[in-house]
């Protein structure tokens, strides 16, 4: 009897990573070799823990946020302890595909419930408004989630949401007004599938060529990274 391929496991944001440059993925996740990476801001980061506050107190009203109730339908995913652990990369959603090895796991910001359906919601700190269009940048992650969902017996309607949130003015006191602009996204559980098996393929494979619009891949030509065969 053949041997069973040892799983690899990926999230959503390593397969943003595969989508920009396969050669970049397979050293993070065959050789442990990352990116260079500069000081990450504090801020966005800081902005999650309050807005995951935010959306709890009007989950525990059965309502949504006032300012997404023009695009957003539906109500906020009831189950506060299950979100919380959707929440965690640790005990958040997962989907095997057995066939070639692969486990895409992820955490969700939170999720909306409408006529039984279930529907992800992302939040994103900006600096500035979102461009036009601009949300397709995160189509593969909104896929992700999406497919979670669904492989974990929870319906979905191909349906995500994102929510910017950017600064709009500094009021007395240091009080700094921030707008919100919801976004409906449609999303793609087959493109998600069809994704992992190709960065599972990718990883079991050799080495990709380096990426010609990759700029961290002329950083690693001349620090040493592994040539392609």
């Amino acid at each position: 009897m053949a041997k069973a391929k040892e799983s690899i496991r990926v999230s959503p944001s390593n397969l943003n990573l595969f989508r920009e440059c396969p050669r970049c993925f397979w050293l993070q996740m065959n050789e442990n070799i990352h990116r260079p990476s500069g000081i990450f801001p504090s801020l966005p980061g800081g902005m999650d823990g309050v807005i995951k506050i935010y959306f709890d107190e009007w989950r525990k009203r059965g309502e949504l946020p006032p300012e997404i109730r023009e695009v957003v339908k539906g109500a906020l995913f009831s189950d506060a302890e299950t979100m919380k652990k959707w929440r965690n990369w640790r005990t958040g959603l997962r989907y095997e595909d057995a066939e070639v090895g692969g486990v895409l796991s992820g955490a969700l910001d939170d999720c909306v419930v409408d006529g039984g359906r279930y529907m992800p919601l992302d939040y994103k700190t900006r600096g500035y408004p979102p461009k036009e269009g601009g949300e397709s940048f995160y189509q593969g992650q909104l896929d992700a989630y999406t497919l979670l969902l669904e492989a974990n017996g929870y319906p979905t309607a191909e349906l995500a949401y994102l929510v910017y949130y950017f600064p709009r003015a500094v009021r007395e006191n240091g009080v700094v007004e921030f707008e919100v602009e919801p976004k409906r996204v449609k999303t793609n559980t087959k493109n998600a599938k069809r994704e992992l098996r190709d960065a599972i393929m990718c990883l079991r494979g050799p080495i990709p060529a380096r990426h010609s619009k990759c700029d961290y891949c002329s950083w690693g030509e001349s620090h040493g990274t592994p040539e392609s065969e």
